[in-house]
């Protein structure tokens, strides 16, 4: 069953969600608050598959959830739920381990296309992990991409990527040297198809994934040596 964790204080907001998530074929999970999700992650044993979250909530905010759930789980696939005069929480909601955000209002057709897009980049993952041969591996300079166990590691040491860093970083590899545009990069990571119906124009998502995976595999993130800004065009990896 694909389980979904669904964390709003507005009632209403709430149970539209979760109709449509029901009506999907998605077992939902329901809380009130940041600390009602936080609490029902923890009983469930953090087995949940997608967590839905928005952002102004009382008790703990939807960011604060969003930072302990990628604490405790670097697969699970996180969306936030954000208002359009909630800029900066869109960047902030993705440098703390968001996957996707969802601009209130939203229609029912836009929530459940970016819901299944995050679930099926978890599966497939997953997929990957079971079926990928032992030897499925890609080595760039210090760098070793372990496709079967979804690692990273730079000169042994373990990187922690989440599902969507660890899908970019392998189209890195396969593409070293190579100037990859930021819509190489989304149609990529997030499908062909859901790329041009919902993220056209919002190649930002790159630039902070981008950003955040500095912070990780470079030594002097403000000095990247490795992804490379290629000014005009987008991004490209080298060893």
């Amino acid at each position: 069953m694909k389980r979904v964790l669904v964390a709003e204080d507005e009632a209403s907001i709430r149970e539209f969600i979760v109709i449509n998530l029901q009506r999907s074929g998605y077992d939902v999970t329901e809380a009130a608050d940041g600390a009602q999700a936080l609490s029902e992650f923890e009983s469930s044993g953090g087995d949940f598959d997608v967590a839905v979250l928005d952002i102004m909530m009382p008790e703990v905010d939807g960011l604060e959830v969003c930072k302990r759930l990628r604490e405790e789980s670097r697969d699970i696939g996180i969306i936030i739920l954000t208002a359009k005069t909630q800029e900066m929480d869109k960047v902030t909601g993705l440098l703390m381990g968001a996957d996707d955000y969802v601009t209130k209002p939203f229609s029912p057709s836009e929530l459940m296309a970016r819901v299944d897009a995050v679930y099926r980049r978890v599966a497939i993952s997953r997929e990957h992990a079971d079926e990928a041969p032992t030897d499925s591996i890609l080595t760039s300079g210090e760098f070793t991409l372990n496709l079967r166990n979804r690692t990273l590691s730079k000169n042994g040491k373990p990187i922690e990527l989440t599902q969507v860093e660890f899908q970019i970083m392998e189209y890195f590899f396969m593409k070293q040297g190579a100037a990859l545009t930021r819509a190489d990069i989304l149609t990529k990571a997030w499908g062909n198809e859901y790329y041009k119906k919902y993220t056209v124009g919002e190649e930002k998502i790159v630039d902070v994934n981008i950003r955040r995976l500095r912070m990780k595999v470079e030594d002097v993130p403000s000095e990247p040596k490795h992804l490379i800004t290629v000014w005009g065009v987008g991004y490209k990896w080298v060893s």
